[in-house]
């Protein structure tokens, strides 16, 4: 619990009616979508200016109290929890502030929705690149926070390769600004250290995101397997091939089965799997490489290709893509989203795996991927009253994520570390590693007060590092 001053102090900010302390209601802040893992705060606090975030955060030094920032709450990590202490809720930042379309930007505030901003620029031919599955309901800031990614990863980048600039407050509730307008700058790349860091370096309010060109033709074709492993090697030559798609996913039968059971898409229900691809450019560049594509699938399926016929299809196609982890519970009443990458050429390696490890914790694990750059998202299906199921679900993660690492992989590819994988972080890097980072951490968090106990395990001092505990 936080002591009154602190709270009447805040109160002074935000006003009484912008702070809540109920009990009840903080409970709804105390997991974001890793509900395997919850810490309720002390309060929640709602700003609406970057001087009022300011003003929150120098209370909170004085009073030596933890805090961190929170968007919509769609993080898989558990990064947008705090432990007793404040909660920042940005969602009243969400305005538009401007849109230059001669310099195919924007400037937005942290809370505005991803697929928003596309929406407002559509009809000037541009959009924001970066599509997480989430894109509904997630906001740029925490796509930011996270270097977010998405289907389009493959041939447009994640997050960090569309923020030209931000105004942050820093952790001692300076507000400082990085980047700019300009697209090419001499200064030191603080944009691209920050954007990704989780929340731990400082608190974003304004942001000035890339905006990308419309493209001319987009062509979405549906690609069906008799084995996964058939799918998989497809992937790797299909790149081999030359053929760089907008977009490469695969989803396996069981992802299928929950996907039609719930949505009624049109995935072949009796496929090992199936690839969506997208391809997109000019009409010549788009026509190349369908031909390529139909001659390489061929070598690997005996099923034909299947091209969406018109936009509504096409959506509907990416429908099922999008929805599909939310169509588990269809199949289960609880499941756990995992995060792991390995180079594109390891695919079958790691889905076989990843099927091994699962029947090794008698749990069925259905799969997802960002295929065309070695992006899995695992969903492991679980029981909440089975009695060891939990345990056995968070398990079959980690085990899977060891194995990521051990084919050249990483334990994130969008989703972060927050507190979810810290206790494996000192699996991936040596101790010397980690205190490089947590002393650089330390030069913008003297106190160790910003979103503290996320990404690395707990500093012990003078050139240790221990683990945090769960």
């Amino acid at each position: 619990m936080l002591n009154l001053s602190t709270i009447d102090a805040l109160q002074q900010i935000v006003g009484k009616k912008n702070i809540i302390t109920d009990i009840d209601i903080l409970n709804l802040y105390s997991c974001d979508g890793l509900r395997l893992q919850s810490s309720q705060p002390g309060c929640v606090v709602i700003p609406n200016s970057t001087e009022a975030v300011s003003a929150i955060v120098k209370c909170c030094v004085k009073y030596n109290t933890p805090f961190v920032a929170r968007g919509s709450g769609t993080g898989l990590s558990g990064g947008a929890t705090s432990n007793g202490g404040v909660i920042i809720q940005l969602s009243r930042l969400n305005q538009i502030l401007e849109i230059d379309i001669s310099n195919r930007l924007a400037i937005i505030q942290p809370g505005v929705i991803n697929a928003h901003l596309s929406l407002e620029t559509m009809a000037d031919g541009l959009h924001f690149a970066p599509d997480p599955s989430s894109q509904t309901a997630s906001t740029i800031g925490g796509n930011l926070a996270e270097n977010s990614g998405g289907p389009h990863t493959l041939k447009y980048g994640v997050t960090t390769n569309h923020i030209l600039g931000f105004t942050m407050v820093m952790p001692n509730g300076n507000i400082e600004k990085f980047g700019s307008k300009h697209r090419y700058g001499t200064d030191l790349d603080l944009v691209g250290f920050i954007t990704g860091s989780e929340g731990t370096l400082g608190i974003v309010t304004e942001i000035i995101v890339n905006l990308v060109a419309n493209p001319q033709t987009t062509r979405t074709f549906l690609l069906t397997f008799d084995s996964v492993s058939h799918a998989t090697d497809c992937v790797s030559a299909i790149i081999k091939g030359g053929v760089i798609p907008s977009a490469l996913e695969m989803i396996d039968n069981l992802c299928i089965q929950a996907v039609e059971g719930k949505l009624k898409v049109g995935f072949p229900i009796h496929a090992a799997a199936i690839l969506l691809v997208e391809l997109d450019g000019d009409a010549s560049s788009t026509q190349w490489e369908t031909k390529q594509l139909k001659t390489i699938t061929a070598q690997f399926t005996r099923h034909s290709i299947e091209e969406a016929k018109d936009e509504v299809h096409r959506q509907q196609l990416w429908r099922g893509r999008k929805l599909a982890i939310g169509a588990m519970g269809f199949l289960a009443p609880a499941f756990y989203t995992n995060d792991g990458v390995v180079p594109r050429h390891q695919l079958t390696n790691i889905l076989e795996d990843i099927y091994r490890i699962g029947k090794d914790h008698k749990l069925k694990v259905a799969n997802l991927c960002h295929a065309g750059d070695g992006n899995i998202h695992p969903i492991i299906l679980y029981d909440p009253k089975i009695s060891g199921h939990k345990d056995r679900a968070f398990s079959c993660s980690t085990d899977i994520l060891k194995c990521c690492l051990e084919y050249g992989g990483s334990l994130t590819g969008e989703h972060g570390i927050g507190t979810e994988k810290v206790n494996l972080m000192d699996t991936m890097f040596t101790s010397t590693q980690l205190n490089l980072m947590m002393e650089l951490r330390e030069v913008f968090d003297l106190h160790s007060l910003c979103n503290p106990n996320k990404i690395l395990p707990t500093h012990a001092g003078c050139g240790e590092v221990r683990n945090y505990v769960h």
